[in-house]
């Protein structure tokens, strides 16, 4: 009990943080934040082992299916645990901000050797963009850790997929933090068992099993979010692009002003995100590059590690393509509501882009079990979007709640 005490109130300490963080940490971002993130990697990288793998190459880790075994049953009964039948959110990325429409557009001055997949001809791809926060839980904007998702789905994607729940997507997904939270699946099932005793931060600070270098990663990019249109995304896990070539890619915002959070150091509106996202789509379009950084170095740049950042010194990330968001209006609860039907996995994907590494290899089962125990709870059955959708007008007191 005097943990969990201890815990909280931590807790607690972060949300006030939240109301006074953007009077202080652009000037320290500006300052500590790369030297710090270096620092943490080297660290990282000291106790790693260098496996000789080849590019692009996969190493399975010992008892993976078990710790994935564990993930799903800690995710799934947090869910039980927290949501109500026709109230279940995603078990990650939970609160939805935003399902916007978009456009994906290939350039036309792609590298030759990276024609492949998506990227094979310059063109354009109808896009739902989905922009949330971490989860498991879905409080007021404010009261977050600070980091943010997007999930893309791209549609009219020709060729077979690889999972064939969905035939004409390809899905990009990636969060606010250039790592992910856990290095790989065993210390991830470590997480969502902390998670489910409520005392994740437990998992970063216990020091007879710390975790502190993948939290000092993880809290350098957290912080007060502006908007999810102003932040950077990173895919943190490898993927293919075309045999025997790995890439990671990334989201970086073409906008260059700040919004202001409104009423700080007072309490914003619980939903001030969604609200300065329709503010600015009202406005203006949105645009993101999609960036591509080619794996040059096994060790350096690893598949099975997700913690490890990999070095821009090796190889520069490289805009390959367009992320489209035009004026539009997106916060009717019926657009909202939509969220509930689209299930994201990096699976849905051609076999061009297939998904690398460990954390990789058990999101395709996790994402598609919770997906399915989400929706079976919801009754709102997985729909496999074309980009023709429209909503009619639904009265507030009829659409499904998104957020408790």
């Amino acid at each position: 009990m005097l943990l969990k005490r201890f815990h909280d109130a931590a807790i607690e300490l972060m949300k006030l943080e939240r109301r006074v963080d953007p009077f202080f940490r652009p000037a320290l971002d500006a300052l500590f934040r790369e030297p710090l993130a270096a620092l943490a990697q080297a660290l990282i990288n000291l106790r790693r082992p260098n496996d000789g793998l080849r590019l692009a190459e996969e190493k399975p880790l010992p008892g993976e299916e078990a710790f994935l075994d564990s993930i799903i049953a800690d995710m799934a009964a947090y869910m039980r645990r927290h949501y109500a039948p026709g109230e279940f959110q995603r078990a990650g990325n939970t609160k939805t901000h935003g399902i916007v429409r978009g456009e994906f557009v290939v350039r036309d001055d792609v590298p030759v050797e990276w024609r492949h997949g998506v990227l094979a001809e310059p063109r354009t791809f109808r896009a739902w963009v989905r922009f949330a926060g971490p989860g498991p839980a879905s409080p007021p904007d404010i009261e977050e850790v600070g980091v943010l998702s997007i999930a893309a789905k791209l549609m009219g994607v020709p060729g077979p997929k690889l999972l064939d729940d969905e035939r004409h997507t390809q899905d990009f997904m990636g969060i606010s933090a250039p790592t992910f939270t856990t290095p790989d699946v065993r210390e991830n099932a470590k997480l969502q068992a902390a998670s489910l005793k409520g005392t994740p931060l437990f998992y970063f600070i216990n020091p007879l099993d710390s975790h502190l270098l993948d939290g000092i990663m993880q809290g350098l990019w957290a912080r007060t979010q502006t908007s999810p249109f102003e932040t950077a995304y990173w895919g943190c896990v490898p993927y293919l692009l075309g045999e025997g070539r790995a890439m990671q890619y990334s989201f970086r915002p073409r906008l260059r002003t700040r919004s202001r959070v409104p009423r700080l150091p007072r309490r914003p509106p619980d939903h001030y995100l969604r609200e300065t996202m329709a503010a600015t789509l009202a406005r203006q379009d949105v645009e993101f590059d999609f960036l591509v950084q080619i794996q040059t170095d096994s060790h350096r740049m690893p598949i099975e590690h997700a913690g490890v950042r990999w070095p821009e010194r090796l190889a520069r990330p490289v805009p390959v393509a367009t992320l489209r968001l035009p004026r539009q209006r997106f916060d009717t609860p019926a657009q909202l509501a939509f969220a509930h039907n689209l299930s994201f996995n990096p699976w849905h994907c051609v076999a061009e882009h297939r998904p690398l590494g460990n954390q990789n290899r058990a999101r395709r089962r996790l994402y598609w079990e919770l997906s399915r125990l989400r929706q079976s709870m919801n009754v709102t059955p997985h729909r496999e979007p074309t980009g023709d959708e429209v909503f009619e007008p639904v009265p507030d007191d009829q659409a499904p709640k998104l957020v408790r």
